[in-house]
């Protein structure tokens, strides 16, 4: 006996740290391996993350005996599991029921999506996935254009100019944000065309009411594009090639050493296309001798684009003092020609584009419970230069055929004032410093009170610059600068055995603003001196809201939510920016909206295969001060330059509805509408704000093929429609409607195709898509023509184990 208990305690620290492993198999409900599934290990404060690979295996190594949770999401789906491990590895496979409710220790936890957890905080907001969409030739604003309640505005093809729409306020009144950091921040080579999906976890898109966490002056809504976080080892790559000699690819990757959890991730991509596809209409002619017009359709030939970007970060996740903890860089650059100003006039551009560069040092900082439970804290900064070009030196003026222009006489013509645009020609720069640090404290008291502080810092130095300037001018360039600080305070509760989820939020917005340009003027004494004309502004607002969930049953919710929202000018609206046509406008005000909105949610509903959900939402928007182009007469509807001015206050109220249909994980279908009207007094007249499509349908269908072709391989069909109702961009003046037909954008169907081949490892994806099948003519921001049908072939390879 006593032998016994003396080789027991000899044993004892060898049991006590013995290391032991975890693995497994997770399959779907159909029986299918699941690759890149997220599982998270998790016991008290020890914590562990890996990815399946391509055979849907998992493995966690160096696990002491105990009782551990797992947490398995793959897509918008997630579930809970337990594992026990007594003395032995414990070899454990899973597999993902959407219907399915997981007991652990006497505690049910529903399988719910974390898409459906944030739909049900009574915020108007959608989760958008991005699974399916990594593997298609799909852009980010794709995706989002089939989103309910929103609507890419895009003045031409890929690398121009986009605007977001969202329930009829759009510009700069809807926010875009990477991580919550100012999207403005990285320049516009990393815009949402650029940034691959496979790069993103996924999209909120929050309508009206934009949460406390993100506390940035969002008028209209918000778009957060939440990058990739994961801390297990993989790597993607693709590349797509299609129509316009349009080539597109990415890759992105990241390897943790598990024994320190020192961590290295890197991504990259890279656009090019001609965008030379076809236009026609009304200002698409050749002007002959005489000055006789003749209607052509076209070749765009001045219109081509290039971005580059990356973003490498070192650190250390999933440690004790930080849950992600990186330092990195972040660097882009991108070329643009210049085919027209801000209309499709009778003479193009040929030889005006724009260059620019971003280089960024950005810092990334979470933790969950830090020093002690229920305490968080996110930092996320970034700070560096962004600096663009215009070029514009080329005085000849050209036709819409490509070939030079002729007079009424049939000479080659050419501009008096030497270039493209108006003004005379320019090699105008800008250049920042730009920083954006965003901060975020929570305290969570328990499971039903939270309290969250969150500050934004957004700093812009600026400098006009131009080559052609004589060099005294140069010598003493004016400056730009604009700081913003916003910080909000927010309360969250839940009651009632989680059927009530309620936030309440207030902001605070501060903006100064300050513009220094040098004049030479006579002192007293008569002498000619510099000084600088300086123009200031500082101004500052508050803002609250809230919004609240009630589970009315675990399948019905009641959504509401409501703010006063401020939406302080831009950078671009006040200073101005040769290279998108935009005039500067100093004295131009801040925006105001006080928001509404009224949903529910309805569903998930099973019936044996069958799964439904439906969800709408009733808003209102009650606007003063709104910040857009002006009221279009046809006194300027040709200008090539604009500006931004507060057209007057008004009233945006509608709805939109949404419906999602699932049979068997094979066939999935999504119907949405969007529906509202918004007027604006103008003159002491209202009148519907021209250029706005009051009206949006989209549809898609997928369908799901396995094993056809070869075992363990699967075909995924896609089809896709858009439909946007007839708009003007001009105002009706007065009774007299003759001409107005002439500034319509007819209804607009556009239908899209793709297919996609899953080969058996998973690892490989092959996509092909048609876009515009039937070649319809399509229009957006103030009727330039976007591309007709269009064809992309795309391969993607993935895998999670070196």
């Amino acid at each position: 006996m006593k032998q016994n208990l003396l080789i027991l305690f000899l044993l004892l620290p060898v049991i006590a740290f013995a290391q032991y492993s975890l693995s497994g198999i997770v399959k779907d409900a159909n029986g299918y391996l699941v690759e890149g599934a997220q599982i998270k290990l998790s016991k008290g404060s020890f914590k562990k993350e890996v990815r399946t690979n391509s055979a849907g295996f998992y493995n966690f190594k160096n696990l002491a005996t105990g009782t551990y949770l797992l947490e398995i999401a793959s897509g918008d789906f997630i579930a809970f599991d337990q594992a026990f491990i007594e003395g032995a590895s414990l070899r454990k496979d899973i597999r993902l029921d959407n219907a399915k409710d997981y007991e652990l220790d006497e505690v049910a936890v529903r399988a719910e999506s974390i898409k459906t957890t944030m739909e049900k905080k009574g915020f108007a907001v959608n989760v958008v996935s991005t699974e399916e969409a990594a593997q298609r030739n799909i852009q980010t604003n794709e995706l989002l254009n089939t989103t309910v309640g929103v609507k890419i505005r895009q003045n031409g093809g890929l690398g121009s100019q986009v605007q977001y729409s969202l329930n009829g306020l759009s510009g700069s009144a809807v926010r875009i944000f990477i991580d919550g950091i100012p999207i403005s921040t990285f320049g516009s080579a990393f815009n949402l065309n650029s940034i691959p999906p496979s790069m993103i976890q996924q999209i909120e898109v929050y309508k009206g009411v934009v949460p406390g966490h993100l506390s940035d002056d969002a008028l209209g809504g918000a778009i957060n594009i939440v990058l990739d976080k994961s801390a297990g080892t993989n790597l993607n790559a693709s590349v797509s090639y299609g129509s316009f000699n349009t080539l597109q690819a990415s890759v992105n990757g990241l390897y943790r050493f598990e024994d320190s959890g020192f961590t290295i991730k890197a991504s990259g991509f890279h656009n090019y296309s001609d965008n030379d596809y076809k236009v026609s209409g009304r200002s698409i002619v050749v002007t002959g001798l005489g000055g006789v017009q003749t209607p052509i359709t076209a070749r765009r030939f001045n219109d081509a684009y290039r971005s580059t970007g990356g973003v490498v970060q070192v650190g250390y996740t999933n440690v004790d003092w930080a849950d992600q903890f990186y330092l990195g860089f972040t660097g882009s650059d991108d070329y643009n020609e210049v085919q027209h100003g801000a209309f499709m006039t009778i003479m193009p551009y040929k030889g005006r584009f724009y260059e620019s560069d971003v280089a960024l040092a950005n810092l990334t900082y979470q933790k969950k419970d830090l020093f002690t439970k229920g305490f968080e804290v996110n930092i996320n900064g970034y700070y560096g230069t962004r600096n663009r070009q215009l070029s514009d030196t080329v005085a000849a003026a050209y036709s819409w055929n490509g070939e030079r222009a002729i007079d009424f006489r049939g000479d080659e013509y050419e501009y008096t004032w030497g270039s493209q645009q108006e003004g005379g020609p320019t090699l105008a720069k800008i250049s920042r410093n730009v920083a954006s640090i965003r901060t975020g404290l929570a305290y969570a008291f328990n499971d039903n009170h939270k309290v969250l502080l969150n500050h934004v810092y957004s700093g812009i130095d600026r400098e006009d610059s131009d080559a052609l300037r004589p060099l005294l001018e140069n010598t003493f360039v004016g400056t730009r600068d604009l700081h913003k600080n916003i910080v909000s305070l927010t309360y969250e509760v839940n009651a009632f055995n989680d059927r009530l989820k309620a936030s309440l939020f207030g902001k605070y917005y501060q903006q100064k603003t300050i513009s220094k340009d040098p004049a030479v003027v006579t002192n007293e004494a008569g002498e000619r001196v510099i000084v600088d004309e300086v123009v200031s502004s500082n101004k500052e607002f508050q803002g609250y809201g809230f919004a609240a969930s009630y589970g009315l049953t675990p399948e019905v919710f009641l959504l509401a939510s409501a703010e006063k929202a401020i939406r302080l000018p831009n950078e671009t609206e006040i200073f101005g920016n040769d290279g998108d046509n935009v005039v500067a406008n100093s004295s131009i005000n801040p925006e105001q909206s006080n928001n509404y909105n009224l949903g529910f949610r309805l569903g998930a509903f099973n019936f044996n295969k069958h799964r439904v959900t439906l969800s709408t939402n009733f808003f209102t928007r009650n606007i003063k001060d709104r910040i857009g182009l002006p009221i279009e007469t046809s006194l300027n509807v040709d200008d090539e330059l604009i500006v931004y001015v507060n057209q007057g206050s008004g009233t945006s109220q509608g709805f939109d509805a949404q419906v999602n249909y699932v049979y068997n994980n094979n066939l999935s279908a999504n119907f949405n509408i969007s529906k509202f009207d918004l007027e604006i007094e103008n003159r002491g007249t209202s009148v519907a704000v021209p250029n706005t499509p009051f009206l949006t349908m989209n549809g898609n269908l997928r369908y799901s093929l396995k094993n056809l072709l070869q075992k363990q391989s699967r075909i995924d069909l896609f089809y896709t429609l858009y439909y946007t109702g007839e708009f003007s961009y001009l105002v009706p003046q007065g009774s007299n409607t003759v001409g107005d037909d002439f500034f319509k954008v007819p209804e607009q169907l556009a239908q899209d195709f793709g297919v996609s081949y899953f080969f058996p490892n998973k690892s490989f994806v092959l996509s092909f898509d048609v876009k515009n099948i039937f070649d319809k003519p399509v229009y957006d921001n103030l009727s330039v023509q976007k591309p007709g049908r269009a064809f992309y072939l795309k391969l993607n390879y993935s895998f999670n184990k070196f």
